[in-house]
C-alpha cells in the first residue's frame, strides 16, 4: 500500500483505506510551529503503520502533541488507546461523543459492524461550544460542532499556505437511528460546512477533494441525495 500521502505543505494523509487497511477512516496530520496533530485514529489494527508514517514526518524529534476525534465510531476511534499511549498525545473530542470514546458502548462507537471490540480512552480536552478554535503550536484549529451522522460529530478545519483545509468526515454518511443520527441536524450542519467555502475537503473515506468547486459539488451531491 502507499506511504504518507501529502496534499498540501503541512497537511499529510498518513492513514486510511488505501494506505493502511481497508477498515479504517482516511487519518490525517497537520504540522504546526511546534510539533504535529492528528485528525482520527483508524480502528486499530494499523496503529504501527501510523506510527511509521507519523516516524517519516519526523516523530519523536518533532512531537505530537494533540489528536482530534471528530466522532465516535471504531473507524475513527479504535486506535485511540493505542496512539494516545505509545506518541504521550492528548485526545480532543466533543462531550456528547464521550459516551462511545470514554464509555466504549458498543451500539455507540459501531464495534460490532467491523467484528472488533474498541478499547476506552479519556478524552483530555472536551469540546462543548458550537465553534472552538484551538491554538495548537502556532496553528489556529477551527472545530465545529456538525450533530447529524452521531450526536458529537465535529468537522475541522485549518487555514493554511493560502488555503482553506475542512477535514469533513463522514459527510456522506452513513445516517442510523442505533447511533444517533439526525437528519435535520446532518443537512443543517451540511448547509455549515457549505458556507465555509474550503479548497480542499479531506473526507472521511474517500480521500481528498479540490478545488473549492468540487468540494461544494461533493457536499451538495450528498445534500440532494438525502
Amino acid at each position: 500500500m502507499a506511504k504518507v500521502q501529502t496534499i498540501t505543505e503541512g497537511v499529510y494523509m498518513i492513514g486510511g483505506p488505501d494506505i493502511t487497511r481497508p477498515e479504517d477512516c482516511c487519518v490525517y496530520l497537520v504540522e504546526t510551529g511546534d510539533g504535529m496533530v492528528i485528525v482520527d485514529a483508524g480502528a486499530g489494527a494499523s496503529v504501527g503503520s501510523i506510527i511509521d508514517n507519523v516516524r517519516e514526518l519526523g516523530w519523536p524529534s518533532r512531537k505530537v502533541s494533540s489528536l482530534i476525534a471528530t466522532h465516535g465510531h471504531i473507524d475513527h476511534v479504535g486506535g485511540l488507546y493505542e496512539l494516545k499511549e505509545k506518541l504521550g498525545l492528548q485526545v480532543i473530542a466533543h462531550e456528547l461523543e464521550l459516551p462511545a470514546i470514554e464509555e466504549g458502548l458498543s451500539q455507540l462507537t459501531a464495534d460490532y459492524l467491523y467484528g472488533l471490540k474498541y478499547r476506552s480512552v479519556k478524552v483530555d480536552l472536551v469540546l462543548r461550544e458550537k465553534e472552538a478554535v484551538l491554538e495548537i503550536g502556532g496553528q489556529k484549529f477551527h472545530c465545529l460542532h456538525t450533530p447529524g451522522h452521531t450526536p458529537g460529530s465535529i468537522s475541522v478545519y485549518v487555514d493554511t499556505g493560502g488555503e482553506r483545509i475542512l477535514f469533513g468526515q463522514d459527510i456522506h454518511g452513513p445516517l442510523s437511528r442505533s447511533w444517533g443520527s439526525d437528519r435535520r441536524q446532518w443537512r443543517e450542519s451540511m448547509l455549515r460546512l457549505l458556507e465555509l467555502e474550503a479548497d480542499v475537503l479531506c473526507e472521511g473515506h474517500f480521500g481528498v477533494y479540490r478545488p473549492r468547486e468540487e468540494v461544494r459539488a461533493y457536499i451538495e451531491g450528498y445534500l440532494k441525495r438525502f
